[in-house]
C-alpha cells in the first residue's frame, strides 16, 4: 500500500518514527516494504555485518518465588526442581573450551540464592576464568537480591560489579504495559522498576540488553509503547547494546490456550524494531526462541546479531516447546547461516568488538 508522505520521508531520511507512525506501518505496510527499509537502516548502522559469539548459558536454579503465567521453566508440579551448588557451577565453567568468551547467567529467584551466594560465585568464576565476560542477572533477580539483603538495587549492582559482573542481560522486561503485565506476571517487578534498575546499571558503567516478550495478551500498540520507553531511556543513558524480541511459546505454561504468533507478525516486529529503535545499535535474533530457519529470515528484516553457539546449555525455550530442543550452533554452522543470507559473518566479543571476520 501507499505509505503517507510524512512517514515515507522519515523512512527515507532515517528520521525518528513516532509511536503512531510505527503503529500505522505495523498494521498497514507490506512486509516486503518493511524488509527493504529495515535492511537499509541496518546496513547504515552495521554495514553488511552479522555478529555471533562463542557463549555458554548457566541456569543455577529453576526454583522461583514468582509465578509468571507464561513461564515454562520454573519448578512446579510436573517440572523437576534443580539448584546447583557453587562447586557444580564451577565444574561446568572449568570444562569450557577457551574459545568461550561469555557466560550468560540467569535463573529463578530462589530464596536460598542471595547476593552473598552470587557474589561468591562471580568471584570464583573470575578466579577460574579471569578473561571470561560475565553477563548475568535480570532486573527481577537484582530486585529480589535487594529484597533478601534489605538493601537497594543500586547497591546490589555495585556489589555484583565488584565481584566480577561485566554486563546484564535484558530478561524480565516482558511487556511494560501494566494492565497486561498484571495478567501475565502479577507478582514480578513493574515495568517502571525494570527501567529504573537498568538505568542504575548504566550509571554504574555496565552495559545491558533489552527484551520484549511478545505474542501473548498484548496489542501492537503495547509493543510499540514498550519500545518507546526503551528508546527514551537509551536517549538518556546510551547503555543498551541490543534489543531482543522474545517470542512467547505456549507449551507447559498457564497461557497454553493462546495461539502463538505467526512468522509474518514476527518478521514485522523485527523490521519495526530496527526502524523504531534508532538509538540501539543491534537487533538480536535469539535463535533458540525462533528456530534456525526463522533466524535466517530475520537477518533480512533488520536483525544483525545471531546471538551465539550456546552449546546446549539453556533449557528455558526448549521447556516451552521451541523447535530446537537441544540448542547448539557450531561456529561453522553460524558462519554458513549468515553467509548464505548474503551477509558477512563476524565473531564478536561481548562489547561487539570484532574478533574474526569470515
Amino acid at each position: 500500500m501507499n505509505i503517507p508522505d510524512t512517514i515515507l520521508k522519515k523512512l527515507e531520511n532515517h528520521s525518528r518514527l513516532s509511536v503512531d507512525d510505527a503503529e500505522f506501518l505495523y498494521e498497514n505496510a507490506d512486509l516486503s516494504e518493511l524488509a527493504v527499509y529495515a535492511d537499509t537502516f541496518k546496513r547504515k548502522l552495521n554495514s553488511d555485518l552479522v555478529y555471533f559469539i562463542n557463549n555458554y548459558h548457566i541456569e543455577p536454579t529453576n526454583v522461583c518465588v514468582y509465578q509468571c503465567r507464561f513461564c515454562s521453566f520454573s519448578a512446579r508440579e510436573g517440572i523437576t526442581a534443580w539448584s546447583k551448588s557453587v562447586e557444580e557451577i564451577l565444574e561446568e565453567v572449568r570444562s569450557l573450551d577457551e574459545s568461550i568468551t561469555e557466560l550468560h547467567i540467569v535463573g529463578g529467584s530462589n530464596p536460598q540464592y542471595d547476593l552473598k551466594f552470587y557474589s561468591q560465585l562471580l568471584r570464583q568464576i573470575k578466579e577460574t576464568k579471569p578473561n571470561i565476560h560475565i553477563k548475568a542477572f535480570t532486573a527481577a533477580e537484582v530486585s529480589y537480591f535487594a529484597q533478601l539483603s534489605k538493601t537497594s538495587s543500586a547497591e546490589v549492582i555495585r556489589e555484583l560489579k565488584a565481584s566480577g559482573l561485566d554486563s546484564m542481560p535484558g530478561g524480565g522486561a516482558e511487556i511494560f504495559n501494566e494492565t497486561v503485565r498484571n495478567q501475565i506476571c502479577p507478582d514480578k517487578i513493574s515495568g517502571q522498576r525494570w527501567l529504573e534498575i537498568h538505568e542504575e546499571a548504566h550509571q554504574e558503567g555496565l552495559t545491558t540488553n533489552a527484551t520484549m516478550l511478545f505474542g501473548h495478551l498484548e496489542t501492537i500498540r503495547h509493543r510499540i509503547e514498550h519500545m518507546e520507553l526503551l528508546r527514551s531511556l537509551q536517549d538518556k543513558t546510551r547503555g543498551f547494546q541490543a534489543f531482543i524480541p522474545l517470542k512467547f511459546r505456549n507449551s507447559n505454561n498457564q497461557l497454553s490456550n493462546i495461539k502463538e504468533s505467526g512468522a509474518t507478525d514476527d518478521l514485522k516486529l523485527f523490521a519495526l524494531s530496527r526502524l523504531f529503535l534508532d538509538n540501539i545499535n543491534h537487533i538480536k535474533i535469539y535463535w533458540p526462541a525462533f528456530g534456525k530457519n526463522f533466524a535466517s529470515l530475520a537477518l533480512g528484516f533488520g536483525a544483525d546479531d545471531l546471538d551465539g553457539t550456546i552449546l546446549n546449555s539453556t533449557k528455558i525455550y526448549s521447556m516451552a516447546g521451541a523447535e530446537d530442543q537441544h540448542p547448539e550452533m557450531t561456529v561453522t554452522e553460524a558462519i554458513h547461516l549468515i553467509k548464505s543470507c548474503g551477509f558477512q559473518a563476524v565473531l564478536r566479543d561481548s562489547k561487539y568488538n570484532i574478533l574474526m571476520r569470515y
